[in-house]
């Protein structure tokens, strides 16, 4: 259980790197604006001409009585907005994150910089065209299998009892997970860690990948506040990548230019333990540990 509480610190602790590093968040709020204008413009076409579809794809309730036909085609309607709904916050993180991959990864990479021992931050070593197929395969994948997930989730809710209590409670560690997938892959894939590896890795531990994804998904769900939280959310799963790849993360108090605060280290010795000592080092020489 202790894991949740860590899960939910690091959100907390993306916010507020983003909170004090300004021209990063700014640069993180383009991608989340241009998927909300698109998410925003579907939603509002669906909510104008739903029922005009539904009325299409129902021809056998022409002929039904009243108020039959406009009572089922209304259900109707109402089910598939809410199913449009669901499938937004599913499919937010996953959009933003492929429009603004270029932006994320920077983001990324300078906190793996700033929090890392030796400041350095790992690389994948492909090209950007390369990087983007990855991501894009990886996050229609991911979307088969939240689709799959929202589906049979929404058809378990006309359950009685059960259906508006435990199933909406599923729902969101569902949500919450997926999310953390999302986020975190923009760190480890540039560990070289694929969907297959990174799935096991977030089944391991998870108390803390729901920690972090539950409060994230339902904040989500408050209009723009997914828009003003994506910039920390992927600071947050930078962090916590190098958690489950049991890296060592120091205090992060490097200055926009990557470099230390001060004369270099916290006593002046230039590096972070003194005298130039780069603790945490691993056997690659980029700070990061074997584990994974």
């Amino acid at each position: 259980m202790r894991d949740l509480g860590v899960g939910f610190g690091y959100l907390v602790r993306g916010q507020r790197w983003v909170a004090r590093h300004g021209r990063q968040y700014g640069f993180g709020l383009l991608p989340g604006l241009i998927t909300l204008v698109l998410y925003a413009a579907a939603l509002v076409a669906l909510a104008l001409w739903g029922t005009d579809f539904v009325a299409w794809a129902t021809p056998f309730a022409d002929d039904w009585s009243s108020p039959w036909a406009g009572l089922f085609r209304g259900f109707l309607t109402a089910v598939l907005f809410a199913l449009a709904l669901l499938l937004s916050v599913l499919t937010f993180t996953a959009v933003t994150l492929l429009v603004g991959q270029p932006f994320y990864e920077a983001l990324s990479e300078r906190v793996d910089r700033d929090v890392s021992p030796d400041g350095t931050a790992p690389e994948s070593g492909l090209p950007l065209w390369r990087d983007l197929w990855i991501s894009a395969w990886d996050s229609v994948r991911i979307l088969i299998r939240a689709v799959l997930w929202g589906v049979l989730l929404f058809a378990l809710g006309f359950l009685p009892f059960v259906g508006q209590t435990v199933i909406p409670v599923i729902g969101f560690f569902v949500t919450g997970f997926f999310l953390t997938e999302e986020l975190t892959a923009v760190a480890l894939q540039r560990r070289g860690v694929d969907l297959r590896d990174r799935l096991t890795l977030l089944r391991s531990r998870k108390m803390l990948v729901w920690g972090f994804g539950t409060p994230l998904g339902l904040a989500f769900l408050v209009p723009f506040v997914a828009v003003l939280l994506m910039p920390g959310a992927v600071a947050g799963a930078t962090l916590m990548a190098r958690d489950l790849r049991g890296e060592e993360t120091g205090d992060g108090d490097r200055d926009e230019d990557g470099d230390r605060d001060g004369t270099g280290g916290p006593d002046g010795a230039g590096g972070p333990d003194g005298a130039g000592d780069r603790g945490g080092v691993g056997a690659d020489g980029r700070g990061q540990s074997a584990v994974g």
